[in-house]
């Protein structure tokens, strides 16, 4: 009986043995390595071999190739493949899987991916633009905003970073400190203390879809750099005449715009000759980039015209008995530019080398009649601060907006701003909504429809409707609005500013 049960017991092991050996072998062979790929999250097959896709992308992908010069061309960025291991999973045709992905999506090259973090660029927002104080906005300026650029060589955005550098400072005064090179200051002169951007600027390695703008070269790069991509550049045949500043003024350019755009003059005084084509761009910089200055300058203080009278001279006699000097104040300063635009900066020093002597005129019997409270001083207008000024914004054309008056800088807050004429009060105010800029404020109503504008100021000393004369002082100079540094903005306008008023260059008001 024992017996009967052992051999019974082996015939079931050996039975129930054969039985999972051919189970098995029927449908759960060894599983096999495969490869699943997805595109953009969603499985879209089976490959057995990865290397048979990228193969077939780079032979497929001759003109992606020989357009950048690349040996290799990848899947799209939504691409991914993971090994797994299946039993009989049907595998699809490396064709297939192709055409899939070729249909749905774009291939990538290998190159470098930027960010740029940009900063707040805005300069000096007093430009002629029609503002008016009823006009409020509670819009607030952007200040961060993120450019992404890619390239296949970082080479080629270093290189333009070079380009755009030079045009801002100079070839020579970038070398000179980078190698710690530049020239000791004797008498006047400048230096460059700090050089750096503004922007954070992050490059890292990426895949690029081709579909995306790829720079390859980079004087194209350095152009975007400088005008942005809404670039129009014109051909301008040089004429008889012609100079960098009059060429630049008829084009609403500054000249550090023209020299930005026209590279081969290395400054403003070189000279056009007839017949070259200069290129008329106006930049639109994408980048900041602040040079901090040290600057030993002298700075010429125009003298002033005065007049003396001689009872036993005709009324006819008039004769200038003293020559004008103009005076110079040598000035030490720090100061920021940023893209060449200097901020108001900060005095460390003021000496007079040369006193003014004032212009005086001889004149026969003063008459009796004086319009107003006009006096006769020689002339009509007054310089509308003290001296040891210096402008640091001219009237000119900068990045495409007129900058339609004078920054009179370097004076210590609350210096006295001086009515430049006289004349009637009509504006005494706080800048609001769009003409925030200006800060406080005084328009002044003169003769022949001339209107002066002081902005800026720390304080307002005039009021409406006040009748003022040449140099009654109408507040003093600060820092009010959108001001970088202490200074005044003086403007002068035909008509009323803002209201129809056409701006013009207050040095005109002295000629």
């Amino acid at each position: 009986m024992k017996g009967k049960i052992i051999s019974f017991l082996i015939v079931a092991i050996v039975t129930l043995g054969l039985f999972i050996l051919s189970f098995s072998n029927h449908n759960y062979g060894k599983a096999n390595s495969i490869y699943k790929v997805y595109l953009n999250g969603e499985k879209i097959g089976l490959l057995n071999d990865k290397d048979d896709l990228y193969n077939l992308i780079n032979e497929k992908q001759q003109e992606i190739k020989n357009k950048y010069g690349v040996k290799n061309v990848y899947p799209p960025n939504g691409f991914s493949i993971v090994k797994s291991y299946e039993y009989d999973e049907k595998v699809n045709d490396v064709d297939e899987i192709y055409h899939q992905i070729e249909s749905a999506d774009d291939f990538t090259i290998k190159g470098y991916t930027i960010v740029i973090y940009q900063a707040d660029n805005e300069q000096d927002k007093n430009t002629n633009d029609d503002v008016t104080d009823e006009e409020v906005t509670n819009e607030t300026p952007e200040t961060d905003k993120v450019l992404i650029i890619n390239v296949l060589d970082k080479k080629v955005f270093e290189n333009a970073l070079l380009n755009y550098i030079y045009s801002f400072v100079g070839v020579d005064n970038y070398n000179n400190y980078l190698n710690n090179t530049q020239p000791e200051i004797k008498d006047v002169g400048k230096i460059i203390q700090n050089l750096y951007f503004n922007d954070k600027i992050v490059i890292k390695e990426n895949y690029i879809s081709v579909k995306e703008k790829i720079y390859t070269d980079e004087k194209e790069l350095s152009q975007f750099l400088l005008f942005g991509s809404d670039i129009e550049a014109e051909k301008y045949t040089v004429k008889q005449g012609d100079t960098i500043a009059s060429v630049s003024e008829s084009h609403k350019l500054n000249p550090q715009e023209f020299l930005v755009a026209n590279p081969s003059y290395r400054n403003e005084d070189s000279l056009l000759t007839i017949g070259d084509k200069v290129t008329i761009a106006l930049i639109d910089p994408v980048l900041s980039l602040t040079a901090e200055m040290y600057e030993i300058e002298d700075v010429e203080q125009y003298f002033e015209k005065t007049v003396v009278y001689d009872d036993s001279k005709p009324y006819s006699y008039s004769k200038v008995t003293q020559a004008g000097v103009n005076g110079i104040t040598r000035i030490t300063q720090t100061y920021k530019e940023v893209n060449g635009a200097a901020d108001a900066g900060t005095v460390l020093n003021k000496e007079v080398i040369r006193e003014k002597v004032n212009q005086v005129t001889t004149k026969g019997k003063k008459p009796e009649v004086v319009i107003g409270n006009f006096i006769d001083t020689g002339g009509t207008w007054a310089w509308p601060t003290n001296s040891g000024y210096k402008i640091t914004s001219p009237y000119a054309y900068r990045w495409g907006r007129l900058h339609a008056a004078l920054d009179i800088a370097y004076l210590p807050l609350n210096s006295p701003a001086y009515a430049a004429g006289s004349g009637t009060v009509v504006t005494a105010t706080e800048g609001k909504g769009s003409a925030w800029s200006l800060g406080k404020y005084v328009v002044i109503r003169h003769e022949n429809n001339i209107y002066t504008q002081y902005a800026h100021l720390n304080k307002i000393s005039v009021s409406p409707g006040q009748y003022v004369t040449k140099g009654t002082v109408v507040g003093g100079i600060g820092q009010t609005g959108y001001a970088t540094g202490v200074h005044l903005h003086f403007a002068a306008f035909y008509g009323m500013p803002y209201q129809g008023g056409q701006p013009f260059n207050p040095f005109q008001l002295y000629k």
